[in-house]
């Protein structure tokens, strides 16, 4: 008897579930919203566009109420990747799109500056899996039409230099998966199963990715219920893997400290340290450059001023010094619109769907209006809508969330060299990571705690790039010259006194401080490179108050909300959602899903799929499958 009660229950439950999921789907996809995707827009390359006006009309259009476009679909905030390719989507589907970028030029991350005649690139040092066929190039292609072109780097791609007692040792990291493996293990023969192992184990967890998408689709309830009994870690790696450590699991393989050091090597590109992050945002960089490395023919600037033709020819556009201070409501709290800083005035700009790239904590922090900063009746505690949107279970504010682990804001340094850096031994490595002992991660987590007058003795690491070398244009554009940024691990803290004094008038502690580290970094550079002794004719250090200025980032953190174990927690992942509990407010870029460029790529198709409620993985799913076809056809 209470067995077919217990039995009916079940069924009622499951039936209920599918009902719910039945409506859900129709919410999410049931819109009449045209497809952005229906065809092929790919051609071939134009040639590069040098002329700096003609660059300037894309990329520096300054904001004025004259330039804004009638009847708007959506306004974006920020001009990074995330908000460009949302922009692009939906203006693919006929929607007129602005997007305000509160810097003098678009691009965020993707953005160059000039100096002194020179090019420097920002956030942009290397992109993986840009081969034809994978799913990033293949958006990107779609959304600049084909013309951004992709040179493959030199194989090996990186080189990881270990300055220990026994002197100095280097590991290069070779392109494709049998020669990156080969690499590895010619370094420690004695540990080639551990090796195996590891890169097994990247292998099926990365192939996993896809749940963490899926996580973003399901409902919520479903999702907590799932976690509550332990179901999403037991029937998915990648799940599994994100609540596990790289620290922890390198131990577990058994390998060995130099070895873990070498195979976490790259985790300044998240910004958070081994024991701190979780194995799959590790297995997925991993993945990501297994097949190599790849650099934007002409820089880094390529890829905003591709993308934004598409969105003006619908009518919208992007314009720059257009600081938004806010997002407008209407009488019923749904989002209306944004204001914007025009020198001491506010110039109000209407439309239906509003779009934050400025990530989480700004959006939520600075942009809403105060007055609904917390909403009666909310489910979680407190009612917060910050704590709505992340409700992962370990964090409680902005500040915890960017520095409860340790935590890793880059300071750069740009040097502009009177000389071929080919010539003084550079190759189109993306980059030298030097790092100072076999015991880098104890010494790394040591290193962010110490005073920050004793840091610059004690930099653990370095991250040293040659943008000049892996452009296939740069001798054209700059022949003779060539540039390389140095990366420095530094902690917000250290610079934190000086962050409500304006950009270059921080005073001379602060240059002090900076200056430290540049000149802790350079001795380093020239013992490596003494052909170019002499042959610097330039070095422009940065702190993450650079960061923080030029692109808006809180604390510094250019790769977004802090991918340590609470954010990248499946739970926490799934509520990280394009949709907000403002109606007509919407989240893109990096704090949607992950950090960097592909990162980024996937929190506009999550936000735009959501806007226009289209699966759009599954409509560039079938366009490529019509690629595909389309070419086996004309090979016959």
């Amino acid at each position: 008897m209470w067995l077919t009660v217990l039995l009916l229950a079940v069924l009622l439950l499951a039936l209920m579930m599918l009902e719910g999921l039945r409506r859900i789907y129709l919410g999410l996809f049931g819109g009449n919203s045209p497809n952005p995707f229906s065809e092929d827009v790919k051609r071939p390359p134009e040639p590069l566009v040098t002329d700096k006006e003609a660059r300037k009309k894309v990329l520096k259009q300054a904001f004025s109420a004259s330039r804004v476009p009638e009847k708007l679909d959506a306004v974006v905030i920020g001009s990074g990747i995330g908000g460009l390719a949302s922009a692009a989507i939906l203006a693919k589907a006929g929607k007129r799109v602005l997007v305000l970028e509160q810097h003098t030029k678009a691009g965020g991350c993707c953005h160059t500056f000039r100096e002194n005649g020179l090019e420097f690139d920002t956030g942009i040092h290397y992109v993986g899996r840009m081969r034809e066929g994978n799913i990033g190039r293949f958006i990107l292609d779609q959304i600049t039409e084909g013309q951004l072109d992709w040179a493959p780097m030199a194989s090996p791609y990186d080189l990881m230099i270990l300055e220990g007692p026994g002197g100095r040792k280097e590991f290069p990291m070779y392109s494709g998966r049998k020669q990156y493996i080969q690499g590895l293990k010619e370094k420690f023969p004695k540990e080639e199963a551990v090796i195996d192992k590891y890169m097994e184990l990247v292998k099926v967890v990365a192939r996993g990715a896809p749940h963490a998408i899926l996580l973003k689709f399901l409902p919520l309830p479903l999702t907590q219920l799932l976690n509550k009994f332990g179901l999403l870690t037991r029937f998915s790696p990648f799940c599994r893997a994100s609540t596990q450590s790289l620290a922890e699991v390198l131990q577990q393989l058994g390998a060995s400290p130099e070895l873990q050091a070498v195979l976490s090597y790259i985790f300044p590109t998240y910004g958070v340290t081994p024991s701190h992050t979780t194995f799959s945002m590790h297995a997925l960089l991993v993945d990501h450059y297994i097949q190599g490395a790849y650099y934007p023919r002409g820089g880094s600037s390529e890829i905003a001023f591709h993308t934004i033709p598409l969105i003006q020819r619908a009518g919208g556009a992007v314009l720059t010094n257009a600081p938004v201070q806010g997002v407008l409501l209407d009488s019923a709290g749904r989002a209306c619109g944004v204001s914007v800083k025009k020198g001491h005035e506010l110039v109000n700009i209407y439309c239906p769907v509003v779009i934050s790239n400025a990530g989480v904590f700004n959006t939520y922090q600075h942009l809403v209006p105060e007055s609904v900063r917390c909403l009666p009746g909310k489910r979680v505690a407190g009612g917060c809508m910050l704590r709505e949107q992340v409700c992962g279970p370990q964090w409680t504010s902005r500040k915890a969330f960017y520095t409860k682990a340790v935590s890793v804001s880059p300071c750069g340094e740009f040097l502009e060299v009177n000389h071929l850096l080919g010539a003084a031994g550079a190759s189109e490595e993306n980059g030298l990571e030097i790092g100072s002992h076999t015991h880098l991660i104890y010494r790394m987590e040591r290193y962010i705690s110490m005073p920050k007058e004793k840091a610059p003795e004690h930099i653990p690491l370095l991250f040293i790039a040659f943008p000049s070398t892996k452009d296939p244009t740069w001798e054209d554009r700059f022949p003779g010259r060539s540039t390389m940024t140095v990366l420095i691990p530094t902690a917000f803290e250290w610079f934190e006194e000086w962050q409500e004094e304006p950009q270059g008038k921080r005073g001379a502690d602060y240059e002090t401080l900076k200056n430290a580290f540049v000149e802790a970094s350079m001795s380093v550079v020239m013992k490596l490179f003494p052909q170019l002794e002499g042959k610097v004719d330039s070095v422009i250090g940065g702190s993450p108050l650079t960061n923080q200025y030029y692109l808006a980032a809180p604390r510094g953190a250019p790769y977004g909300a802090h991918h340590d174990m609470a954010r990248l927690h499946p739970y926490t992942m799934a509520s990280l959602r394009a949709q907000t509990p403002i109606p007509n407010l919407y989240l893109t870029g990096q704090d949607i899903f992950m950090c960097g460029l592909i990162g980024a790529l996937h929190g506009a198709l999550l936000c735009s799929s959501a806007i226009l409620k289209r699966n759009l993985y599954s409509d560039l799913q079938a366009l490529g499958s019509k690629v595909q076809a389309q070419q086996k056809k004309k090979m016959k």
